[in-house]
């Protein structure tokens, strides 16, 4: 009987350390799930309430826990309601993402071919819309627009938003180094304070990340400003030095640290 309980304790181990990592891991993507569509204030405001039901319990505050408990259900419901857009934005993320992880993101050519392409763009005043995706998959919105499936080339991009082409009004989606769609249509942002000078380019670019973990670039057709949309904030006006470094830095794009400020 010794031997046999001796024999079952390394496993006993494993079954243990396995189960601690996998909580681990579980909890650290729930975390970023949180931190991405900008719930925390909804998990900070829940355990404030836990907190305090806590506090009332251990000091037999029998009001205060009896308050706590008959309204739990009326303050959970309230809670969904107040935080519906957080709520939603956070059921989509989980629906869509990656649960171990991100696929593979754009290279330093990718980035200069995009750059290169939108500086061109600004210059003559032409718009374009151009989604990195990273975790949170965009098949759905890639559904939306005409499959391309090809290399990403600064002649790419410039035929689709230089012309009044029937992709121009749309969007490209780049997903694991890859332009897998133009035309797309995205969803426009539900910000109330968002500038009445934005056209429907940034509104979308800033809709997508209000939804997604995706980092937008936008150029203004009205302006040729250069502006990056990114987790619910819209970065306007970049020089395109700035934009390429900024772009490097979300999509952790190795050798774009050290590019200057601005052109």
């Amino acid at each position: 009987m010794t031997g046999i309980l001796g024999a079952g304790q390394p496993l006993d181990w494993i079954r243990t350390a396995l189960d601690i990592l996998l909580l681990a891991f579980l909890l650290y993507r729930a975390w970023g799930l949180l931190v991405s569509a900008q719930a925390v204030h909804l998990l900070r405001g829940a355990v404030v309430l836990v907190a305090l039901w806590g506090v009332a319990f251990f000091l037999q505050l029998t009001t205060v826990s009896w308050v706590l408990t008959t309204l739990a259900p009326a303050l959970v419901i309230a809670l969904a309601i107040v935080f519906q857009p957080e709520l939603r934005k956070l059921v989509l993320k989980l629906g869509q993402g990656r649960i171990f992880g991100g696929a593979q993101g754009p290279d330093a050519d990718t980035i200069d071919a995009v750059m290169n392409a939108a500086g061109m763009l600004a210059a003559t005043r032409r718009g374009a819309l151009i989604v990195f995706a990273r975790t949170v998959g965009m098949r759905n919105f890639a559904e939306t627009g005409n499959r391309l499936d090809a290399v990403v080339s600064s002649s790419l991009i410039v035929s689709v938003f230089g012309w009044d082409t029937p992709l121009h009004d749309g969007a490209i989606i780049v997903q694991e180094g890859r332009a897998v769609a133009a035309g797309c249509f995205l969803p426009l942002s539900e910000q109330q304070d968002i500038r009445k000078s934005f056209g429907t380019r940034h509104r979308a670019a800033l809709g997508l990340s209000e939804v997604s973990d995706a980092v937008v670039l936008v150029v203004s057709e009205e302006t040729g400003a250069i502006s990056i949309a990114e987790n619910s904030r819209l970065f306007y006006d970049l020089g395109v030095a700035q934009a390429r470094r900024m772009l490097g830095d979300l999509l952790s794009v190795p050798g774009e640290e050290s590019e200057d400020d601005d052109e």
